[in-house]
């Protein structure tokens, strides 16, 4: 039997290749197909299955591209009512392949229609050797309960601790556990970085296992939930019809500079997606940056949303033709084009910079100790919440990056405004917005509150009001 996950870190999302006898089956595949039509050529084997553990709300599979090319047959719960051909899949639901055997178990909590898939190589042995857990079980965690339409949070949670309890925790400790996401998803929120463990260890230490009452575990998925972006929804319903295939989008235009600027004046958005560093030495002004080295598309779906029709702003066209992947991953397919010759371009036609200050965490800290004697310095974490309540900087207000796509924070425009989040990534996207929504005195902390705790800087952990 041949086994191999692929991990999309950028989507902290798991897919896998399982095959036998020269057939093989795809679980939980990505929009850009490609690396599994490459695997299955190199082992010698024919994609035959396909299997979505869930209509994933995070991005957009590319279930139908790949059954297209390659004849494959389609496999769903039946919960998931999708109008894409497909094989809808109950509990005791078996497919023989090779020497390999997946049983499919149903397992409603995180959706409906969430399924998980038990694997046995009877090459070796007759009992089970993995399961692929899909969205139901995380390594550290499980399944958010409130992406469904039809039923409410408590509801999900209920039917999720029914499904940890009565099926998943009823396999061998020594089975092995293979999620499709990982730490950073958020499908969950307690995620380890790790991409594989075992029922056993889950059992042992995962936080949602030991509630043992399943009012108390309703009660704590319910609690603080992480803030669910707008497009998850929208994602869910694209791949309950199935995505067309990335091929049949058409070729983004280039943009010139004076295109842009009224675009930009018409209230049209550009999306630079350089490094942080360079977008605060100069930057078209009015651009939102959010950088292709971290969390690219999850932030520009959450904070843009998939209506949106952006200019793409990079350093080359190979940038250019990653973000665009990138986001139709997420199902953002419309962008407008790309600024041709970047931003080079638009300042050779005489158009004016603007630029983002950005200090140390040392600069803000004597920042600080001046304010209280009427320097009127501000500081925003814009982290989420569990990371706030951890620990803050006494002086900051809190607004969440997630809240960005509702409303900038209400504070003093004119005051200088310092903002932070972990390491930067998040305050570089939250500082443009600023910049973007008027704010006239923002800069941005490097190393974020990572490098405030490296300094040994004073902390708290007392609770505040939201800006």
């Amino acid at each position: 039997m041949h086994f191999e996950q692929f991990y999309l870190g950028c989507l902290a999302h798991a897919s896998y290749l399982v095959a036998s006898d020269g057939e093989a089956v795809v679980v939980d595949p990505q929009r850009d197909v490609e690396i599994y039509l490459k695997a299955a050529e190199e082992n010698h084997v024919a994609i035959r299955h396909i299997f979505e553990t869930h209509l994933h709300a995070d991005f957009v599979s590319g279930h139908r591209e790949l059954a297209a090319r390659t004849g494959a047959r389609i496999y769903i719960g039946a919960q998931a009512e999708a109008t894409f051909p497909h094989i809808a899949v109950q509990d005791g639901f078996h497919l023989q392949v090779g020497k390999m055997r997946i049983m499919a178990l149903e397992t409603p909590g995180h959706t409906p229609e969430s399924i998980c898939l038990v694997i046995a190589d009877e090459e070796k042995s007759p009992a089970p050797w993995a399961v692929l857990t899909g969205d139901t079980l995380f390594l550290g965690d499980v399944g958010r309960p409130d992406l469904s339409k039809r039923y409410n949070a408590a509801q999900l949670a209920g039917m999720l601790y029914d499904s940890l309890h009565g099926k998943l925790l009823a396999l061998s400790d020594d089975v092995l556990v293979y999620p499709a996401h990982g730490a950073g998803s958020l499908c969950g929120r307690n995620m380890r970085a790790e991409r594989v463990s075992t029922i056993g260890t889950e059992r042992l230490t995962n936080y949602a296992l030991q509630i043992r009452s399943r009012g108390e575990f309703v009660k704590q998925l319910t609690s603080n939930l992480p803030t669910r972006p707008e497009y998850f929804l929208q994602d869910a319903e694209i791949n309950r019809t199935g995505a067309a295939a990335l091929s049949d989008l058409p070729v983004l235009p280039a943009v010139e500079p004076a295109e842009l600027k009224t675009v930009l004046e018409e209230g049209g958005i550009a999306l630079d997606v350089r490094p942080g560093e360079q977008f605060a030495a100069g930057h078209v002004p009015g651009s939102v940056n959010i950088a292709l080295s971290g969390q690219f598309a999850s932030w520009a779906g959450a904070l843009l949303g998939l209506a949106a029709r952006p200019v793409l702003i990079a350093e080359s066209q190979e940038a250019v033709s990653e973000a665009r992947m990138r986001l139709a991953r997420i199902g953002l397919e419309d962008a407008r084009g790309y600024l041709q010759g970047g931003i080079e371009a638009w300042s050779q036609a005489g158009l004016p910079l603007a630029t983002l200050p950005q200090i140390s965490v040392e600069v803000l800290s004597d920042a600080l100790g001046d304010r209280l004697r009427g320097n009127g310095m501000q500081v925003l974490d814009v982290r989420r919440e569990p990371e706030w309540e951890a620990g803050h900087i006494a002086e900051a207000c809190w607004w969440p990056l997630d809240n960005f796509r509702v409303a900038p924070p209400e504070i003093d425009r004119n005051l200088p405004l310092a903002v932070h989040c972990k390491g930067g990534y998040r305050s570089m996207i939250a500082c443009s917005l600023l910049q973007r929504a008027g704010f006239q005195n923002v800069v941005n902390v490097t190393g974020g509150f990572d490098a405030w705790q490296q300094a040994k800087l004073p902390t708290t952990s007392e609770k505040s009001v939201e800006a």
